[in-house]
């Protein structure tokens, strides 16, 4: 089966998945902000912002002051049905995207229900908005009827939206692998074109060393392959 094969179907259930849960915010059951109004309601009205990122993202950034629960996190066990998807998710562009396998966590909306009443005014974000829409549903299901969805999540947000604690801005903290190390994201373009040269002589010299280090590994395989013949021959 060609990549297309495989491509197409993830498309489609995307599509379906997203649809599925927009209409919460079709129906109105979900008010919208953007980014920047996020920020704004957080510093007027005390508005609570809920961060339903994985790990790996929230590390990187978070909102000051937020509130972090996870309603899918990075699936670290070592059985073998976790081992599975984890080599699928890696051999199907993990290793280029970086991103991890994730699995739904169980005690999202128990941990939710803790520290919330179902009359707070929550803001739900994530990295791109795709699963705050889902943490939405969730918790308007679960009797959370005041909740506004912050549109194309955190990632879509300037640096002064938001008030941001953690080592890297909002756009970097959902790329990772190789894409990051080279430089290759859409998201590390745009900083290349704001900061100028000396951020893309950064990515310009990792590029150099891998091909010197596959070169260097090339040539090292061809001297141990002339090797073992020279031990062979008679």
């Amino acid at each position: 089966m060609g990549s297309s094969g495989i491509l197409y179907p993830k498309v489609t259930a995307f599509l379906c998945f997203f649809w599925a849960w927009s209409r919460w915010v079709r129906e109105e059951k979900v008010k919208v902000l953007t980014p920047r109004e996020a920020g704004y309601a957080i510093q007027l009205t005390n508005k609570t912002l809920l961060d339903v990122r994985p790990s790996t993202e929230h590390k990187k950034a978070w909102v000051k002051g937020s509130t972090w629960i996870p309603i899918f996190d990075v699936d670290d066990k070592f059985d073998a049905g976790t081992l599975s998807r984890q080599i699928t998710s890696f051999v199907m562009g993990g290793w280029w995207s970086g991103v991890p396998t994730l699995s739904y966590n169980n005690q999202f909306l128990s941990k939710v229900a803790e520290k919330y009443p179902k009359d707070t005014d929550l803001i739900v974000a994530c990295q791109k908005g795709l699963r705050s829409l889902a943490a939405c549903e969730l918790l308007y299901n679960a009797g959370y009827r005041n909740l506004f969805w912050v549109q194309g999540g955190l990632e879509a947000a300037e640096e002064e939206d938001l008030i941001r604690e953690g080592p890297l801005p909002f756009k970097l903290a959902g790329i990772g692998g190789v894409s990051e190390f080279l430089g290759f994201t859409d998201q590390q373009r745009d900083a290349a074109a704001k900061e100028g040269w000396g951020y893309r002589l950064m990515f310009s010299a990792r590029l150099v060393g891998v091909f010197l280090v596959a070169d260097a590994l090339f040539i090292g395989a061809q001297q141990v392959g002339h090797y073992l013949r020279d031990i062979r021959s008679p």
